[in-house]
């Protein structure tokens, strides 16, 4: 039998490589409640930021900042579930940034009447347009009031898209409109656009119950998550935790009013309405923001 066949493949980091892997992991691992940037742990290391990138990555299958992530949201998980810590408390001591920039986008919201509710969206104009965004095609949803409706796509799904957000409200009127959307498209993706001075105006169209419970996804601070049972909670109806979950998967304005931010109780991604994967990519995407 050929020796070389029968070697083990060596995929231990040898020399210099080695020793600079272990201390990214020593660092990351000592000091992460100071959130250490790329830059930070290279200089500390001697090495250029490219440089190390490459050689943590390619050793450790993963990039310092995922490595870091997934320290913090280890330690976030100790924190919450043994150490009993609010929410404000656990933010800063995990270095992040606390939950203030009420909720990132400096939404305001109101909540229809129950009446136009019932009228299933009788006597509303919505007017509607697909925009790209870093999550895919995003139909973004608008009336007079403010933003409705926020769902995401592939392309060429677009019309599956529409309808199902428009089963939704099936006695309205709707119109293609990008220009009325683009402006929305804009404030929601673009972050340096995002202001306190200028909030972006919400309209939330659902039950009483769904209200409530999309009003408590309002609360989530960026970059953070909460369970079911926590939103359950903080409507004042902690056995309610499986009507919570069905209401987040019927939240019509997705990203803005954060349901991918709501997990299961061991901290799973849970089903999410426009697929899991684009539920991690906004997460990953609201990481790389803090």
């Amino acid at each position: 039998m050929n020796a070389s066949a029968t070697a083990p493949l060596d995929i231990t980091p040898t020399g210099s490589d080695y020793e600079i892997v272990r201390r990214v992991i020593e660092l990351i691992t000592l000091d992460y409640r100071d959130q250490p940037s790329l830059d930070n742990l290279a200089a500390q290391l001697g090495r250029s930021p490219t440089q190390l990138q490459k050689t943590f990555t390619r050793w450790a299958g993963l990039s310092p900042k995922a490595f870091l992530q997934a320290v913090t949201l280890d330690h976030a998980k100790r924190l919450l579930r043994l150490d009993d810590l609010p929410l404000l408390e656990t933010s800063i001591e995990l270095g992040l940034s606390g939950p203030s920039r009420l909720h990132d986008l400096f939404v305001t919201h109101e909540a229809m009447s129950p009446g136009e509710w019932k009228a299933k969206g009788g006597g509303l104009t919505i007017r509607y347009g697909f925009h790209p965004s870093p999550f895919g095609v995003a139909l973004v949803m608008v009336t007079d009031r403010g933003l409705a409706g926020l769902a995401f796509n592939d392309v060429g799904a677009e019309k599956a898209s529409f309808e199902d957000m428009a089963s939704r409200w099936p006695n309205a009127s709707f119109v293609e409109d990008v220009e009325a959307t683009i402006p929305y498209a804009l404030r929601i993706f673009e972050s340096d656009q995002w202001s306190g001075d200028q909030p972006l105006r919400v309209v939330l169209i659902g039950t009483d119950f769904q209200v409530r419970v999309w009003e408590s996804l309002l609360k989530i601070p960026f970059g953070k998550a909460v369970t079911y049972s926590d939103l359950a909670r903080d409507i004042g109806q902690p056995t309610a935790s499986r009507a919570v979950g069905a209401a987040v998967g019927r939240n019509p304005i997705s990203f803005v009013v954060p349901c991918h931010r709501a997990v299961g109780k061991s901290g799973a991604l849970t089903g999410y309405h426009w697929g899991l994967t684009r539920k991690r990519a906004m997460l990953g995407w609201e990481a790389g923001k803090i």
